[in-house]
């Protein structure tokens, strides 16, 4: 899988004789974050999707050093997914339409929820539905059990036609359907908001509004790919959502308007993440955690080599803590005008 395109970290740090760090500080480097009231051991998370439950990775990392793990998503009954061929790799990312095949809310919680719960990290359970029903029967389900941190709630997913277009596009409709989903559970429910919305920050305005813990952003982006010899799609479905480096700046564009719009709001920044450098790029956008996704599936281990990456990163720039990067992008200054010759 061709993921690696962009560039590496370590290429792309300036030469340390151009800054100036302050090495006088002695706090020790501290990578614990708060999301909202919610106190992360780490600010990575695995994404939704890329993770299956995870469990599988146990035997390649150890999963109690990663912030928390953002599951499958979950629907009330157990979904089959998309026909197949529902993946292709493209130019730095990949395609995919599996179409949210997951065991469903009884299956999840009477068999994945046990080994996350014992993990001692954030539990985040991705769940969806196709009208409100649906939503709100999952959310009511899901939020009764111990030991889930956070309800992540997509409505932003390309790949199930029912209701996802209008959920995750028409604020108005998000807000109705979020203020449903809070009610029906004391567990917070973060919203995954889609990067094919007209306005991401009307849309994060208004799931606020109706109670929403925070917001993740962004899901994948509605693409598609050609085999030119056969005439067809690679994908069944013809469309699927792009994730991986490619999508990077369209995520951090994102994150940077939803937080300098919503100050404080708890905000889940994800698309692209591949080093410790992308990552903190996205707390300096404003994210507060971030997951990183396509990244696992070419590379298991990868969330573990990310955080020690960002951790040296942030020593090397005097950054002492997750809080202290946080948003704190500066703004370049305004160019001279360039004047005509006399």
């Amino acid at each position: 899988m061709n993921i690696h395109a962009s560039t590496d970290a370590s290429s792309r740090v300036d030469d340390p004789g151009d800054r100036v760090v302050d090495r006088s500080i002695d706090r020790p480097l501290d990578l614990s974050c708060s999301f909202g009231h919610q106190r992360l051991k780490s600010p990575l998370l695995a994404a939704s999707g890329c993770f299956a439950y995870a469990e599988p990775f146990a035997q390649f990392i150890d999963l109690r050093l990663l912030g928390g793990v953002s599951t499958k998503g979950i629907s009330p009954e157990p979904r089959h997914g998309n026909p197949l061929p529902r993946i292709c790799e493209t130019a730095s990312g990949m395609l995919n339409s599996i179409g949210l095949e997951n065991v469903g809310a009884q299956a999840f919680l009477r068999e994945k929820l046990p080994f996350l719960r014992d993990l001692g990290i954030a539990v985040w359970v991705n769940f969806f539905g196709t009208d409100f029903e649906t939503y709100i029967e999952c959310a009511r389900t899901l939020g009764g059990a111990q030991g889930i941190d956070v309800l992540e709630m997509n409505i932003s997913c390309p790949n199930i036609k029912k209701g996802g277009i209008e959920f995750g596009t028409v604020p108005e409709v998000a807000h109705r359907l979020t203020r449903a989903c809070v009610e029906a559970t004391d567990t917070p429910i973060v919203v995954k908001l889609s990067p094919n919305a007209g306005d991401n920050v009307a849309m994060a305005q208004a799931v606020k509004e109706a109670g929403a813990f925070g917001v993740s952003l962004i899901n994948t982006i509605t693409g598609m790919a050609i085999d030119v010899r056969k005439r067809r799609p690679r994908i069944a479905t013809t469309y699927g959502g792009l994730s991986g480096p490619a999508i990077k700046p369209v995520g951090l564009r994102m994150v940077h308007q939803v937080a300098r719009a919503l100050p404080g709001f708890p905000i889940c920044g994800m698309g692209g993440i591949l080093n410790g450098e992308d990552a903190l790029e996205y707390l300096m956008a404003g994210a507060h955690c971030v997951q990183v996704g396509t990244a696992c599936f070419a590379e298991p281990g990868a969330i573990v080599r990310i955080t020690e990456e960002l951790r040296g990163l942030m020593g090397e720039l005097g950054i002492r803590s997750v809080a202290d990067a946080v948003g704190c992008l500066e703004a370049l200054p305004p160019e001279a005008p360039i004047r005509a010759p006399a």
